[in-house]
């Protein structure tokens, strides 16, 4: 039964907040069951693609199911069996409650940083699937509405295994002329042939201008019709990353992306503030705690957070915050599969500072296979308007993709 509106009309009829209340609970009920919802159950099935991904399953006894998706990493599966107890019988709508519920519960395990924290997040996707699902609401309303209606994707097109830089040319030409994407990366991490020992970071002189060369071939070839960035990797000593970003200033580089490891806060600050080729980095670093001293230190120039990898949709939503307060953009790290692909779009889509969701898979055939939607159209997302993440699971193809001895999670 809906609202009487005709009632509601009549100035005598005695139609208080609480009836309205109770008339669109009813509403409510029937599209998804209102807040009268509890979690039955977690499942996971992890699919065999360019990494091992970690689909993500929470069941309700509404018969709604939300979907998501961790980053890869050993033991995750079993770190989100291990929160399951947490989760029964909960109500899936108080996703913020519920997260700090499992933060708290798995401090032993470590839910400051790492696996511990991408399985967090992959349940936290699928809460906010499954909460946009209940409310009839696409999941980017649920961080606050939307500021553009597609996000711009980036092709990371690696770098061919030579290294050589007409090579990575001609690939960087095919990508924007036949997929359509105007956003590319490639590694830089690469032999050049001239190493003497990788094990100590330095690049010697013909190392950096080899790697120069290739920033220069590809950035030349596909000039103003596509933006290209270069990937480090954490590979280089400081010395080494500051005469690389210096090398290749004069190039039309997006940016150049961890060219120093992670751990030291203050060599990242130095090498950033070393250059005018922007720096990124992001993807190792977890929860805004974290990726928040690298934007307050101003060693970043472009934060890279790796959505199912830093602490899911909120927690990203927070590290863009904190960087658009200083000014920084965000273009989020992602190997996932179409499902945490969408729900970083969901997130690109509610925040103002956001350029652009990697695409990492653009050489494995069946990747947009694994959901029924379609998912990039020439290099963008069509962020969807469908309740929580829009998508839906192929349940054929997960089973045929599946990694050998997992078990398929439950299709309903």
């Amino acid at each position: 039964m809906g609202i009487d509106y005709e009632r509601l009309r009549d100035p005598n009829a005695e139609y208080t907040m609480r009836d309205l209340s109770a008339e669109s609970m009813g509403v409510r009920a029937k599209r998804g069951g209102g807040r009268d919802v509890a979690i039955t159950d977690v499942q996971t099935t992890m699919v065999d693609g360019n990494f091992p991904w970690t689909l993500v399953r929470v069941y309700t006894d509404a018969g709604i199911v939300g979907t998501g998706e961790a980053y890869w990493g050993a033991g995750v599966p079993e770190l989100i069996a291990r929160m399951k107890p947490f989760l029964v019988g909960e109500n899936p709508l108080d996703v913020d409650r519920l997260y700090e519920h499992l933060v708290q519960k798995t401090s032993g395990e470590g839910s400051v940083e790492g696996v511990t924290v991408t399985a967090i997040a992959g349940i936290e996707v699928a809460l906010h699937d499954l909460a946009g699902k209940i409310l009839d609401l696409p999941a980017y309303q649920l961080l606050g509405g939307k500021y553009r209606d597609s996000v711009r994707v980036y092709c990371d097109c690696h770098t061919e295994a030579e290294a050589d830089p007409e090579a990575c040319a001609d690939e960087a030409e095919r990508v924007v002329d036949e997929l359509g994407y105007d956003a590319l990366k490639f590694d830089l991490d690469v032999p050049s042939g001239l190493e003497k020992d990788r094990a100590n970071r330095h690049l010697r002189p013909g190392e950096i201008r080899h790697k120069a060369e290739i920033v220069e071939r590809v950035t030349e070839r596909v000039r103003d019709r596509a933006d290209v960035a270069f990937d480090c990797h954490w590979t280089f000593s400081g010395n080494s990353a500051e005469r690389l970003a210096a090398a290749i200033e004069e190039y039309d580089v997006w940016w150049l992306e961890d060219p120093v490891p992670p751990e030291n806060l203050d060599v990242q600050e130095r090498v950033t503030r070393s250059t005018t080729t922007p720096i990124t980095v992001g993807e190792n670093r977890y929860r805004v705690t974290e990726l928040r001293r690298l934007i307050e230190r101003g060693a970043v120039d472009i934060v890279a957070p790796d959505m199912p990898k830093v602490g899911g949709m909120r927690e990203t939503r927070k590290i863009a915050d904190v960087a658009n307060q200083h000014y920084v953009p965000v273009a989020m790290h992602n190997v996932s599969s179409p499902v945490a692909t969408v729900a970083a779009a969901h997130v690109g889509t509610s925040i103002p500072n956001a350029l652009a969701v990697e695409f990492h898979s653009y050489e494995l055939g069946w990747w947009d296979e694994l959901v029924e939607e379609s998912v990039i159209e020439d290099g963008r997302i069509e962020v969807p308007e469908e309740p929580g993440l829009g998508i839906t699971l192929d349940m054929d193809a997960v089973a045929e993709h599946v990694v050998d001895g997992e078990e398929l999670f439950d299709a309903a």
